[in-house]
């Protein structure tokens, strides 16, 4: 079979630099892969530690604005004090809760 320069171009027997640089650009794939799968644990763990620590610095910061309020007027605002007490304890609880889950996350 004849072939003319325009098909020996074309064809995978001769087009020995196609070959390669395909190749190097599948062994960049799984290169950039790897260094993804290495990489992004490392980047995650400090970020999620910080989110879990600034999440629970809002909620001890709301926890502890919320019980001087109650303080403050237990006696103006008898039944109302006791709801903003609850929520006092929950927020001060999520917020103790935030640094304990962070401080495991930087242990593992």
């Amino acid at each position: 079979m004849f072939r003319t320069p325009e098909l020996a171009r074309c064809s995978d027997i001769f087009c020995y630099d196609k070959l390669v640089k395909r190749s190097a650009v599948e062994h960049g794939v799984k290169q950039g892969r790897l260094l993804v799968k290495h990489l992004l644990p490392a980047i995650w763990k400090p970020i999620h530690a910080l989110w879990h620590e600034v999440i629970a610095f809002v909620f001890l910061s709301l926890g502890i604005w919320g019980g001087f309020w109650a303080v403050r007027h237990f006696h103006d605002q008898g039944g109302k004090v006791y709801l903003v007490l609850g929520g006092t304890l929950v927020l001060l609880w999520y917020g103790v809760d935030g640094f304990r889950r962070a401080r495991r996350i930087s242990r593992s």
